[in-house]
């Protein structure tokens, strides 16, 4: 069962399960860290309130967010062939899970700004710092910590939801999963495909901990 073909598979999968990762998280918070921007600064107790804009982020990402992933993943596989030219494959996969994504990062950088601290806030406006300055210098610089931890949780999530995708052919481990482990009922495949799954998400897990805590200014 084991054969040379496939290992292959399987070092296969794992190298499309860590490109779509990586390249739905960067595409992701390309999306995602402006929407929780502008989230938290709007918000009514943001640096530049405004209630509408507010209200028609805060419903869209909540109902983005309220969408399970694999019926997210069917409703928009038209989009997906407009764009990719196909609805299968690694590639394919990456514009669900960037769509999925999106929402979940803005929220999490929107926590993570409005866990700087007020005081910092007014010492630069009392300085005359813009709210472009502000945004960078201050909301950004002073969340950096959290906001790594969140891309950690990000990216782990983002992995286990390539897994799903496996289901209508996405690639990678779960795709090999679902097709040798559930459907041929090859028990040891879905195991051992479980297991580096696992794996990978520990290793993206340790590597963000270990940056967030080199960057914790508070230590």
């Amino acid at each position: 069962m084991w054969s040379s073909e496939m290992i292959n598979m399987v070092i296969l999968g794992i190298g499309e399960t860590v490109y779509m990762t990586l390249v739905s998280t960067l595409f992701g918070y390309v999306l995602g860290l402006p929407l929780g921007i502008v989230l938290a600064v709007t918000d009514r107790d943001g640096i530049h309130p405004n209630r509408v804009c507010y209200k028609i982020l805060d419903v869209f990402t909540n109902i983005v967010r309220s969408i399970p992933f694999l019926i997210l993943l069917i409703t928009i596989q038209p989009v997906t062939k407009l764009i990719v030219g196909r609805s299968y494959g690694s590639t394919a996969t990456i514009v669900p899970l960037v769509a999925a994504a999106a929402p979940f990062i803005g929220r999490m950088v929107e926590s993570s700004i409005k866990e700087v601290d007020a005081g910092v806030i007014e010492a630069a406006r009392s300085m005359g710092a813009s709210t472009f300055t502000i945004i960078k210098t201050v909301l950004l610089g002073e969340a950096r910590t959290s906001l790594i931890v969140g891309s950690t949780i990000a990216i782990g999530t983002i992995l286990g939801y390539s897994a799903m995708a496996g289901i209508v052919g996405g690639g990678g481990l779960g795709d090999i999963a679902i097709r040798y482990g559930y459907y041929r009922y090859e028990t040891d495949v879905m195991l051992v495909n479980v297991v580096l799954l696992v794996i990978l998400v520990q290793i993206f897990q340790s590597i963000g901990m270990l940056i967030a805590a080199r960057l914790d200014k508070r230590k």
